[in-house]
């Protein structure tokens, strides 16, 4: 009878369940590191210079972020709906059956994933890099070089550990949500002292074509 308990066990599927390696702390950095994306710190320019008057600047980027908002919240009442591990896999798996939810993973993986983090690392490297050409564009060997060092650094510290992996995204969340909290700050004190220049005939020079 013992032999056939034993038989059974052994014959039974193992089942493999992910560790809890990541605290509540950082959870919320993820969370917020993945909704306040680098985004925020390329796209101004780009905004401002195809808009090409701040008026309809600042209400693109209100709209965007009640957008964002929007997003973000219905992402939240999928989460407290449906409590499995695998992003949005199990909410277009719950919602649209598996083809769609296994479509969508394997174009996340190799298509999405991969592009949004070659942008965001090629935008770090041209960071960095700035402070040392100053007054011209650095070299795009030395840019896609930082981009490529930087792939490989984050990619080896995930690889090796989750919780090593969460501490190096709280501080990374840390320091963009420093970095904005600054320029909001500084933005209201400039208000504050009456420089009021920016908003005088703020949509003056509009550019209204469709490719704005």
């Amino acid at each position: 009878r013992r032999e056939d308990e034993k038989s059974l066990q052994s014959t039974e599927p193992k089942t493999t369940n992910l560790q809890k390696e990541l605290g509540l702390f950082s959870g919320i950095c993820i969370i917020v590191g993945t909704i306040i994306g680098s985004g925020i710190f390329i796209s101004p320019k780009s905004v401002l210079s195809n808009t090409e008057a701040v008026g309809p600047c600042l209400i693109i980027w209100a709209a965007c972020g009640i957008l964002a908002t929007l997003g973000a919240l219905c992402f939240a009442e999928l989460g407290t709906m449906i409590t499995k591990s695998g992003g949005e896999y199990p909410y277009l798996m719950e919602a649209f059956g598996p083809i769609p939810a296994y479509l969508f993973s394997w174009t996340s993986l190799f298509v999405i994933k991969p592009s949004s983090f070659a942008i965001i690392c090629l935008s770090f490297s041209e960071y960095v890099s700035s402070p040392f050409y100053a007054g011209c564009s650095p070299p795009q060997v030395v840019v896609k070089f930082l981009a490529a060092a930087a792939i490989l650094v984050i990619t080896m510290v995930n690889a090796l550990s989750v919780r090593l992996g969460s501490y190096v995204q709280n501080v990374f969340t840390a320091a963009k949500l420093v970095i904005v909290a600054v320029i909001i700050i500084s933005g209201l004190v400039l208000l504050a002292q009456g420089n009021t220049k920016n908003f005088e005939n703020s949509f003056e020079g509009t550019k209204l074509s469709v490719g704005a």
